[in-house]
């Protein structure tokens, strides 16, 4: 064999998984997935999805998730307003520390 004649490596296999997904977004994905089959019903009220599924439903989300985690305990869970219109962005209030100028 020549010296400048190119040999094939075949390249080796790399199985890449995705990262496991956790239990709030497994849930977050059913209840997006069930909204369509939950608007005639649950429009305007709460409900939490565990499981896959709807566990409960109330207009008030905290008593919802109050009286959900009563049942089966301090479990991840989702609990998203059933509504066809997009929800305002959630804005979180935050401080600015004030310092006197020339202070760094």
């Amino acid at each position: 064999m020549e010296s400048n004649d190119a040999v094939a490596v075949p390249l080796p296999a790399i199985d890449v998984l995705p990262p496991p997904v956790n239990k709030g977004e497994r849930e977050y994905r059913a209840f997006q997935r069930l909204l369509p089959q939950l608007l005639p019903t649950y429009r305007g009220k709460y409900v939490a999805v565990h499981e896959g599924q709807v566990v409960d439903s109330d207009v008030d989300d905290i008593a919802l998730i109050l009286r959900v985690h009563a049942r089966y305990g301090y479990i991840p869970l989702y609990v998203g307003l059933v509504t066809d219109t997009a929800l305002p962005p959630l804005r979180v209030p935050h401080y600015r520390l004030h310092r006197p100028e020339g202070e760094t």
